[in-house]
């Protein structure tokens, strides 16, 4: 069971999220807030494992609120304005559900958000955290370090991985489903069987392609199908 927080400061959609926890038994709802400042008292005196957090807020964004977080728990970020998806991202966000919520969409979040405490509860000791801005692996004989945001995909080779970077490559021993289980979900997205990108690296897409900028030219990588309506339904959230 997961115990979650809702924070927002518009009281019919904090009904809406209740109502849905209400109907889900994995979750146990801890608290509604109104703002930011509330939702920081909660955190402290409450174990919490999800928090839905409302964007456009007085006084504190959630964006700005999540920033002040040292050991935040996982976040899906809840608004009406659908530019804000790039940005709950960077922030490592879980998911991101535009206003008005369908319990639907609300229902595949929570998954999400199961999958996310499975995963950590059973590779604890492996699991690169979500406050982490970088990790290391075994290269060349030795621990390399590799900067989250240096990254511009990550290609499979047999049971080999090579990280593309801005100025350079790491490869190392490891098979592309154990090191997409360790990143960030909400960071990097699997898009193909032998790819994995950066979100905030992607400058476009094109038909079954993501593009994206490696040193001096365009790379484009392949979408496989099974990847795809997932990763449009991400870009999707935020077009103008």
């Amino acid at each position: 069971m997961l115990n979650v927080l809702i924070v927002d400061d518009e009281p019919l959609a904090l009904d809406v999220l209740e109502t849905y926890i209400e109907q889900m038994p994995e979750l146990h709802l801890v608290k509604r807030c109104s703002n930011a400042l509330e939702a920081n008292e909660a955190l402290k005196n409450n174990e919490i494992d999800l928090m839905f957090l409302d964007i456009q807020m007085p006084q504190l964004t959630g964006i700005d609120f999540v920033k002040t977080l040292t050991k935040p728990p996982m976040i899906v970020f809840t608004t009406a304005y659908a530019n804000y998806a790039i940005q709950g991202f960077d922030l490592n966000a879980l998911d991101y559900l535009l206003k008005p919520i369908s319990l639907e969409r609300f229902m595949k979040a929570v998954n999400k958000a199961m999958e996310q405490a499975d995963l950590m509860n059973n590779t604890s000791g492996n699991h690169i955290p979500e406050s982490s801005e970088f990790f290391f692996v075994k290269a060349d004989k030795k621990l390399v370090k590799v900067n989250f945001d240096d990254i511009l995909y990550i290609e499979g080779l047999k049971d080999y991985v090579i990280i593309r970077l801005k100025n350079s490559r790491v490869i190392t021993l490891q098979t592309m489903k154990s090191l997409e289980d360790k990143l960030p979900h909400g960071r990097f997205k699997r898009i193909h069987r032998s790819y994995i990108v950066a979100m905030d690296k992607i400058l476009a897409i094109e038909g079954n392609m993501v593009e994206v900028q490696e040193k001096d030219k365009p790379k484009l990588l392949p979408i496989g199908k099974n990847y795809r309506d997932e990763l449009l339904e991400l870009i999707d959230k935020n077009r103008l």
